[in-house]
């Protein structure tokens, strides 16, 4: 894969100012302060985090990991940004091709633009991309039980419930369920 202008969307909420592009080693600096600046916000949904992962350095290191992962067409990493801050991710992982051509959706958006539309905004775009320019048959996604904020959102963008996980990802430092969605894209 090669990160092209085709996975880049300009303006996804023209009143915010706020667009998706892919994520260069460069945005290290500001994901850090994006991460320090949501930390409590993200707690309860992410896995616990080391003191390093909030740092420039550790944010280098999640950055080029993510961009090997996109180099061997395993992930497509994005980010949110408004007036140069970033206020959130985007991110297609696991992707399978073959038979199956899937791939998991993973998001989070700043907690001063949680509640404006800019999740369902970014999902979409994401969802077209993932379908015409990356030629995924389906994206799936998992919430916690309690997460009814992100689960509003996928079912807004499409997305229908196929199931329950039981101690399907170790959130917060405990393993919990998570309630499976999926979208068919062609």
């Amino acid at each position: 894969m090669n990160l092209s202008r085709s996975l880049d969307v300009p303006a996804l909420l023209a009143n915010e100012q706020v667009h998706l592009r892919p994520v260069v080693l460069e945005d290290s600096g500001a994901l850090a302060a994006a991460y320090v600046r949501n930390a409590e916000h993200l707690s309860p949904w992410e896995p616990r985090r080391e003191p390093s992962f909030f740092s420039v350095s550790g944010q280098e290191k999640a950055v080029q990991s993510k961009l090997q992962q996109y180099a061997a067409g395993r992930e497509v990493p994005w980010v949110l940004v408004r007036s140069g801050m970033i206020v959130g991710t985007m991110t297609l992982t696991g992707i399978v091709r073959g038979p199956f051509l899937s791939a998991n959706l993973g998001y989070w958006v700043d907690s001063a633009h949680a509640g404006k539309g800019l999740a369902k905004a970014a999902v979409g775009a994401v969802l077209d991309m993932a379908g015409s320019e990356l030629g995924l048959h389906r994206v799936q996604a998992a919430t916690l039980v309690h997460n009814a904020a992100s689960q509003a959102v996928l079912k807004r963008s499409g997305f229908e419930r196929i199931g329950l996980a039981p101690s399907y990802l170790k959130i917060d430092g405990k393993w919990q369920d998570h309630v499976l969605y999926q979208r068919i894209l062609h």
